[in-house]
């Protein structure tokens, strides 16, 4: 059987063969440039308040600055347009946000509410979508689905209340716009913060395309062309990572349970279906990588989020651990480990003891790939530059974090008995580019009724050889049938893996359920749930 894959290069397409429940390979040489004094940021993260700890700016560009009322109203102002970017070696024109890659981040406390005033000055509609957060339906930003998009020359104002802190992700929710710029961070912080730590830094991981190797729609019309016979459920072998002989979980399938049978150990590297001409953190490639200071003896706070349309990334940061503190904004009880696995639409915030003093880079491989995203710590004090790297970091040899191993830091949860229980099944391919939920493709898919109030409890099954990211608007779930399961909003599930996610109805309104792979998406694998 063929491998159904595109990789993408500068000159042309290669085809390769609840809240109610609380709530690969070797790596080609790179960093030539990366003895260049950190990036600058002209301007500071301002937060609602006077914080206890030092904060570091975590994005390129500008972070904008709210404005505080007295009813504790935060409001941005921000525009779409249509801005000339460089993106590593290349200058680019893409969609962005107020002309900078990734957008500003926006800040906002627990329990405020945030005022977001769009101007779109695209060619064409969009919105915004407040990954993660359970908004008011009329505030979730899904063309079509929850609001009409926001028209060419026209203004549209998202409000609504905060109900959590964490760290989340805002992105527009039309066609391919994604695989642009239209993505930033959503700092929610806690009304009392129970994280002791130094300093902080946001990292924003993206896989580009855009104006190197086209566009995502040529991207889009060269992944249906293709078809995808090895990736769709059936027949022959997996797709297998450049240099592996064999794949994890052969002979036995990771074990179609409500959990995997990997807890312990790392889930399969699979090739990708698109492997991308640049890898991003911070809208940096490796060429001129994004940087950030510590100090020896601080301990370090990294809000690790994926942005990406496609790619799945493996994160390590040379000559340090990292302790899992909480996922998808949510707290849980922390988890030491050398390396972390983030899907698209995930958020992984880790502690890191800065005791090793040097220069380092926060490396971002692909997986699957022979390619990364990197990041460069600089302790300070350090003057000397950072040396090639030639070869694929140990760290990503050792002890993986990955989200089906987390449990929730909340003790006190109690079992979950479910009013509805479905099997939601994930399928695709067959020797065509179509994903779907349930044997549906949306939009020609009917909604899945929910009555508001009831608990639910899905058992999705993924009977296809690529990974999925599936989240849920408006909602958390817990993952597993375990009172201590972590509260997420977003789960990747493996091939031909099942994973057992309960979430109560308590939202009202028509909400996107999705796989987070833009492209999957795009092609069919998205629902919608009424709940009412």
């Amino acid at each position: 059987m063929r491998n159904s894959q595109l990789v993408f290069t500068s000159r042309r397409f290669t085809r390769r063969a609840t809240l109610s429940l609380v709530g690969v390979g070797v790596l080609t040489t790179v960093l030539a440039a990366c003895r260049q004094s950190p990036a600058t940021n002209t301007a500071q993260i301002v937060t609602p308040t006077t914080p206890s700890t030092q904060l570091t700016p975590g994005l390129s560009g500008e972070t904008l600055t709210p404005t505080a009322s007295p009813t504790a109203v935060r409001t941005y102002r921000v525009e779409t347009v249509v801005a000339e970017l460089e993106v590593g070696s290349h200058r680019v024109s893409t969609f962005t946000y107020n002309g900078q890659l990734p957008g500003p981040e926006l800040r906002v406390r627990e329990g405020e509410a945030l005022r977001v005033v769009v101007d779109n000055r695209l060619p064409e509609p969009t919105t915004i979508h407040w990954h993660g957060i359970p908004v008011p339906n009329a505030m979730d930003g899904v063309a079509d689905v929850t609001q009409p998009a926001i028209a060419p020359g026209t203004q549209f104002t998202y409000e609504f209340v905060v109900p959590v802190a964490g760290t989340y992700l805002y992105h527009t929710h039309v066609g391919l716009q994604l695989d642009r710029g239209l993505y930033g961070a959503l700092i929610v912080e806690p009304r009392q913060e129970t994280l002791s730590y130094d300093r902080e830094v946001t990292l924003v991981l993206d896989d580009w395309l855009d104006g190197i190797a086209g566009t995502p729609e040529d991207a889009l019309q060269q992944l249906v062309g293709a078809g995808h016979d090895a990736h769709g459920m059936g027949h022959g072998t997996m797709p297998m990572t450049p240099g592996m002989n064999t794949m994890p979980g052969m002979g036995t399938m990771p074990g179609m349970g409500t959990m995997p049978s990997m807890p312990g150990g790392s889930p399969p590297e699979l090739t990708p279906d698109l492997v991308y001409p640049l890898y991003l953190i911070n809208g940096r490639s490796v060429d001129a990588p994004f940087a950030f200071a510590g100090k020896r003896g601080e301990l370090l706070r990294l809000r690790l989020i994926n942005a990406a349309s496609a790619t799945i990334f493996r994160v390590a940061l040379v000559g340090h651990r990292l302790r899992l503190v909480q996922v998808d904004g949510q707290p849980i009880e922390p988890l030491e480990g050398d390396a972390l696995r983030i899907g698209m639409g995930e958020r992984y915030d880790v502690l890191v003891q800065l005791d090793n003093a040097g220069v380092w880079p926060l490396v971002a491989w692909a997986e699957g790939t022979n390619a990364t995203a990197l990041a460069v710590l600089r302790y300070e004090g350090s003057g000397r530059s950072l040396s090639p790297i030639t070869t694929r970091p140990a760290e990503l040899a050792g002890e993986l974090l990955h989200g089906l191993r987390v449990r929730s830091a909340n003790t006190e949860s109690a079992p979950f008995t479910p009013d509805l229980e479905l099997p939601v099944v994930l399928s695709g391919g067959m020797g065509q580019y179509v994903w779907t939920i349930d044997g549906q493709a949306y939009p020609d898919a009917e909604p899945i009724h929910v009555k508001l109030g009831q608990r639910v409890r899905f058992r999705l099954q993924n009977m296809t050889m690529m990974p999925h990211p599936m989240h849920l608007h408006g909602h958390f779930f817990r993952v597993g049938q375990s009172p201590q399961g972590a509260l997420r909003d977003t789960v990747l599930i493996d091939p031909m893996q099942e994973v057992t996610i309960d979430w109560e109805a308590d939202n009202p309104g028509l909400w996107a359920f999705h796989c987070h792979h833009l492209y999957h998406q795009e092609t069919g694998m998205m629902r919608i749930i009424e709940v009412g």
